[in-house]
């Protein structure tokens, strides 16, 4: 019972896509601060920029992770924009539910890692809420470094 990766398809992703506005806006809201309205429009936004043409984006590696003919779960890579950019860009990896906790984000990573290799992409980045310490964890594991870091402090006002 091998993972393998797959091109995703315009259904998939378009089933895809709901949880993963939700989940994102969501994120915008707890660790950035803006209202739910503001984060649904700005991750509207993004994924209309990242994704103009859905599934069939140019450099961008949209792949499902399927155990047999389970799927379990995918992951979405931006390939470097030039050959000045030497990144590709993790935008998001997501395990479903119910087969979290089995490895299979550390092996999707690798295997798109494979793939990354096999196009000549020398590097491999992402983002990560600082409270996803799970993720943090893996991330480590899988010998990613900490090149940046975003730090806020919430004000309140005077009572």
């Amino acid at each position: 019972m091998e993972l393998t990766l797959t091109p995703m398809t315009e259904q998939e992703l378009a089933r895809l896509r709901e949880p993963l506005e939700v989940g994102y806006a969501e994120d915008l809201v707890a660790h950035r601060g803006l209202t739910p309205e503001a984060a649904r429009e700005r991750t509207d936004e993004q994924l209309r920029e990242l994704l103009p043409a859905g599934a069939a984006t140019e450099r961008a590696l949209l792949r499902v992770g399927r155990v047999d003919d389970t799927e379990v779960g995918w992951i979405w890579v931006g390939l470097p924009a030039s050959a000045d950019t030497r990144q590709a860009w993790i935008y998001n990896i997501e395990v479903h539910p119910a087969h979290r906790g089995r490895g299979h984000a550390r092996r999707m990573i690798q295997l798109i890692e494979t793939e990354l290799a096999g196009l000549g992409v020398p590097e491999l980045a992402l983002n990560v809420f600082g409270t996803n310490t799970v993720a943090i964890g893996l991330y480590r594991s899988l010998g990613f470094e900490v090149t940046a870091q975003q730090m806020a402090k919430r004000i309140d006002p005077p009572s």
